[in-house]
């Protein structure tokens, strides 16, 4: 991993390998900022704070070595990434203004895969983690996690019908205290169905309506008109003797026809004269017939202005932006639709009550299944851990766990009771700890000492660790408020955890560090910055001064040295008891 411009450290290198790896150096060093690296490589928070004063941006690079069946590679090969024989290749940019960039295999991705990507690469055990676990809903997490299956697909279940039970629940409730509001709904539906059923409304018909009354309306004048047209066109019997359109036209055609045989145009202009005359006598015909047909009916034009204000009334209250009759129609349409829902309610109602009795009891019957695979995971893990702890100079300290339920007027039945249920079950889980005999077992946060809890929380990390699938693990100075002896075992127990992982360790313990396959450095120039080569990977006679440096704060003393010998030759020895 190279970190570039992050925090202290101007541009260092830093070289894992498998096994167990510690990374010491002064305080204020920068070690943290390790930790910090592998963060942003996996999609933690950018926090342009973390951009060394003075540097544009900070730079995070890592090189992962994989499998060729990890899920980790296929899912980078899924978002486009390639591969570098075998390894993949992720960096991440935090710029001083705040913007945050990712790759992967030289693919720019969004940071939300990194994280994706890190949950199967590395697990993270800090003292903020240890503050998470004091928290019962983790405890609970960690639990469910550590039992694997045996609560993993009765809690899917679970949640399943939990959410199906609170869709169910909120549908009836809504149905329930909405039941004046539905009535209201239904009235008002039910008015205009009869309103628009009594009308009988075709669509189209306003249009056809408004047209008949305005020809109703002016039936003299349109009569008086087509007769004066009539006469115009074909003569007036009441007076012989004047002119008229059709008359003139005869004319016109006799004159054409006497001398048509002289000239062609002359005859093609005979010819049309021909067809205006036919055109003449249909339109004179029709006209006779129009005025003979229309008639002034009071009493029919008094019928259609009835129906047009009936139709006008639907069309206020139920036309659309186009103010049809289509429209009225959809909407009765619609309006019986919904009615027929509401009038449904009732029946609804009764299905509904039934199928959340239904999912009540199926819930139950979850929750005791997922209870009482907690209750067997819980007494393997209390073991697992209390075994952890009489390796960690604490042989009589016992843990166990408390999972109780809180009684719910309105939560589901179980074991008689009426308890809350919620989407992980009904427990409540909280890790308990009686530090020596004769202890009342208490939470661990009220339980154990300073230096207690930091062993308490590293039993259970390495615990679940076991747990995790991860191939990293990353335990950044959980052994704080620990020395001595207590110092010794965690590095065995960490040793002993990177036989089958990688294990990195930030430690400020020199009983801790001596336990490492490999020991890093990191060291600060005059300027306090660290550069490339400020972090080191130490030989044997490089580790014994550093040891010695953080066992008597002096590199050279005698007494340090021997010490410091004295602690890797304790690490060298057989681990297994």
């Amino acid at each position: 991993m190279r970190i570039r411009d992050l925090g202290v450290i101007d541009d260092a290198v830093v070289e894992l390998a498998p096994g167990f790896t510690a990374v010491t150096g002064e305080t204020g060093a920068g070690k943290t900022m390790v930790v910090t690296s592998l963060g942003l490589l996996l999609g933690g928070r950018a926090d342009p704070g973390l951009v060394r004063h003075g540097a544009g941006r900070a730079v995070v690079e890592g090189r992962l070595e994989l499998p060729a069946d990890s899920p980790v590679a296929a899912r980078a090969v899924e978002a486009g990434a390639e591969l570098d024989d075998g390894a993949l290749l992720i960096s991440r940019t935090v710029s001083a203004e705040g913007r945050s960039r990712a790759y992967v295999g030289g693919r720019a991705v969004p940071v939300g895969l990194l994280t994706e990507l890190g949950e199967d690469l590395i697990a993270v055990h800090g003292q903020t983690d240890q503050q998470r676990l004091l928290r019962p809903a983790r405890q609970r997490g960690a639990l469910d996690r550590y039992a694997g299956a045996t609560v993993a697909e009765p809690l899917a279940r679970y949640r399943e019908t939990y959410r199906a039970l609170r869709e169910v629940a909120a549908t009836l409730e809504e149905l329930t205290t909405r039941a004046r509001e539905r009535a209201q709904e239904a009235d008002l539906l039910r008015f205009g169905l009869d309103e628009i059923a009594a009308a009988e409304p075709v669509a189209g018909e306003d249009v056809e309506l408004s047209a008949e009354a305005e020809r109703l309306g002016h039936a003299d004048a349109l009569s008086s008109a087509a007769t004066l047209a009539h006469a115009a066109l074909a003569g007036d019997p009441a007076d012989p003797e004047a002119l008229d359109a059709g008359t003139l036209l005869a004319q016109s055609r006799r004159a054409l026809d006497a001398v048509r045989h002289h000239d062609e145009r002359l005859a093609a202009l005979a010819d049309r004269l021909n067809e205006v005359g036919y055109l003449l006598a249909d339109v004179a015909g029709d006209l006779a017939g129009y005025a003979d047909d229309l008639d002034a009916d009071p009493v029919r034009l008094s019928a259609v202005e009835d129906r047009r204000a009936v139709l006008a009334q639907l069309l206020r209250k139920y036309g659309g932006e186009e103010n049809s009759l289509a429209e009225v129609i959809a909407w009765a349409e619609a309006g019986s639709d919904r009615l027929a829902e509401l009038d449904g309610d009732d029946e609804r109602i009764d299905q509904l009550g039934a199928q959340e009795t239904e999912l009540r009891a199926e819930l139950a019957e979850l929750a005791a299944e997922v209870s009482a695979a907690r209750q067997a995971a819980a007494g393997r893990f209390a073991a697992a851990v209390s075994a952890e702890l009489a390796e960690l100079a604490m042989p009589h300290a016992r843990v166990t766990f408390s999972i109780t339920r809180v009684d719910d007027l309105a939560g589901i039945e179980l074991d008689g009771r009426t308890v809350a249920y919620g989407p992980h079950g009904v427990d409540e889980v909280e890790v308990l700890l009686a530090p020596h005999p004769g202890a009342q077992p208490r939470p661990i946060a009220k339980g154990a000492s300073g230096g207690e809890l930091s062993r308490v929380m590293l039993a259970v990390e390495v615990v679940f660790a076991g747990a995790d699938p991860v191939p990293t693990y990353l335990f950044d100075e959980v052994d704080a408020g620990v020395g001595g002896k207590a110092a010794v075992e965690i590095g065995r127990r960490l040793a002993k955890l990177a036989e089958s992982a990688q294990v990195v360790v930030v430690t400020h313990l020199p009983q801790v560090a001596a336990f490492a396959d490999r020991h890093l450095v990191v060291e600060k120039t005059n300027d306090g910055t660290v550069t490339r080569s400020g972090v080191k990977l130490l030989n044997d006679e490089e580790r014994v001064r550093e040891l010695s440096r953080m066992l008597a704060g002096l590199e050279d003393s005698e007494l340090g040295r021997a010490h410091a010998e004295e602690l890797l030759a304790t690490a060298r020895a057989p681990r297994h008891r």
